[in-house]
């Protein structure tokens, strides 16, 4: 084989190595930023559940308060 073909085909090997390892290096950002995105959806979650609108807590409170309201009905 003549000397041009083996420099043509190292310098393929080169660059695939290049792009390669540039492939590998994204993965390795995008599992970063993917496990990043799910830990700001669960604190969102968690913002969300802290700030529920008094509807939905309304039953809760008041099944709370029920001992207290039979106590003072008894005074």
């Amino acid at each position: 084989m003549p000397l041009v073909a083996w420099v043509t085909l190292v310098l393929v090997a080169v660059v695939v190595a290049i792009v390669g390892l540039s492939l590998l290096k994204v993965i390795s950002q995008l599992k970063h930023v993917a496990w990043t995105l799910g830990a700001i959806i669960v604190g969102v979650n968690a913002i969300a559940y802290q700030t529920r609108t008094v509807p939905e807590v309304l039953p809760s409170v008041n099944a709370n308060l029920a001992p207290v309201r039979s106590m003072a009905e008894q005074v």
